[in-house]
């Protein structure tokens, strides 16, 4: 069924309206002291909750902190890089879903979805005209079943 959903991929359908998504900042926020100490070397960011902490206080020339004003535009925000919103698909009911939102919505199916009903939600998404982010996750070639 993957040659078939490949050949489907050609007249795939397009979104509504696809935006250009910009990003205040791309770079992640670094962890205080997180260059000092090897056990929190790569960690995620912590907000520093100390009483003379350089970064809390926004000192010049520190790490600067995460803040509501990074945050994305209303209209990007949670918009993949194709112009489509995510939604998760357990199974073929839930895809149904996702009838009249076919150009607003892809549906990505769930990581707990067996290979079997993987390609029957494949398959509906096919005739619905619904595009799937993961169609290709836990494919078997035919020959192996």
């Amino acid at each position: 069924y993957y040659n078939e959903y490949k050949s489907y991929l050609s007249t795939m359908v397009a979104p509504i309206v696809k935006p250009r998504i910009v990003k205040k900042r791309t770079k992640k926020f670094t962890r205080h002291q997180s260059d000092r100490y090897a056990k929190l070397r790569g960690s995620s960011w912590r907000k520093p909750k100390g009483i003379d902490n350089r970064v809390r206080r926004r000192f010049k020339g520190q790490y600067l902190m995460p803040n509501i004003g990074y945050g994305s535009n209303k209209n990007t925000r949670h918009l993949m890089p194709d112009g489509f919103l995510k939604f998760v698909v357990h199974n073929v009911a839930e895809l149904e879903l996702l009838l009249m939102q076919n150009k607003r919505y892809a549906a990505e199916i769930a990581h707990n979805v067996s290979a079997k009903n993987r390609k029957s939600i494949v398959e509906r998404a096919q005739q619905l005209n619904i595009k799937v982010t993961n169609y290709q996750a836990k494919l078997r070639s035919e020959e192996d079943n």
